[in-house]
C-alpha cells in the first residue's frame, strides 16, 4: 500500500504533476544556489541572441524562492490544472499539452512589450480563466467572505492583487493570463458556439505529431 504522500503525488494527473514537479525542483535549485534567477528569466535577447533556449522553459517554472507565495502559486497550479486536466481536457492528455504550448506562447511573444521577464504565474493564471469560463456556473467562496459564480474569479483575484500588492504593476501578470486565456476560449468555444466557424468546431487544433507523442 502506497504512502500517504506517495499516493498524493501518484493521484496528480502527468502533466499537471510535471509541471509542479518542476517548480518545485526549480525554486530548490535556486535555494541552493544552483542556478541564480539571472540564468532563468526570460528574454529574446538572451534566449536567441545569446543561444540560451532553456530560457524559453524557465521561464514558466520559476515562481520564486521557497515562500507563501511559492506554496500559494502551486496550490493554484494543483488546484486549476488539475481540474482542467481531470475535466475539459480528460483523456486528452495531448489536446492539454497544447493548450500550455499555445498561452506559453502567447506570452513569450507579448512579454517584450511590458517587461515580464517571468511568466509562469501568467500562465498559472490563464488556466484559472479558462477553467472559470468552462465552468460558469459553479458557485464558490471567496476568502470564506462572499460568494460568487466562477467567471468572477480571476476579476476578483485581479482586484485583489491591484489593491493590495502595489496597483497595476502587481496585477499585470494575472491580467496577461487573463488576455492569454481569453484568446483561447474565444478561438476554441465562443467562435463555434457564436456560429462564426464554419465547420462548427474550435479553431485550434492539437497537431498530429503531439497527439503521437503524448496520447
Amino acid at each position: 500500500m502506497a504512502a500517504p504522500v506517495e499516493q498524493l503525488i501518484a493521484d496528480i494527473p502527468p502533466v499537471t504533476r510535471a509541471w509542479v514537479a518542476a517548480a518545485v525542483g526549480t525554486s530548490l535549485l535556486v535555494e541552493c544556489q544552483v542556478v541564480a534567477p539571472l540564468q532563468l528569466y526570460f528574454s529574446w535577447k538572451a534566449a536567441v541572441g545569446n543561444m540560451q533556449p532553456w530560457r524559453f522553459l524557465t521561464t514558466f517554472f520559476y515562481f520564486g524562492p521557497l515562500s507563501l507565495d511559492l506554496a500559494f502559486h502551486l496550490f493554484f497550479i494543483m488546484r486549476y490544472s488539475r481540474l482542467l486536466e481531470e475535466g475539459s481536457f480528460s483523456n486528452r492528455r495531448a489536446d492539454y499539452v497544447w493548450l500550455l504550448f499555445l498561452c506559453a506562447s502567447f506570452l513569450l511573444i507579448i512579454s517584450p512589450l511590458l517587461t515580464m521577464p517571468f511568466l509562469a504565474s501568467s500562465l498559472a493564471f490563464a488556466l484559472v480563466y479558462i477553467w472559470s469560463r468552462r465552468n460558469p456556473s459553479i458557485k464558490m467562496s471567496l476568502f470564506g467572505v462572499v460568494t460568487i459564480t466562477a467567471p468572477y474569479l480571476p476579476l476578483c483575484l485581479v482586484a485583489f492583487s491591484w489593491l493590495l500588492q502595489g496597483g497595476f504593476k502587481a496585477a499585470l501578470g494575472d491580467i496577461l493570463g487573463i488576455l492569454a486565456g481569453h484568446t483561447y476560449v474565444f478561438l476554441q468555444d465562443y467562435w463555434p458556439r457564436e456560429m462564426w466557424s464554419r465547420t462548427g468546431r474550435g479553431e485550434i487544433e492539437t497537431p498530429a505529431i503531439v497527439k503521437r507523442i503524448f496520447d
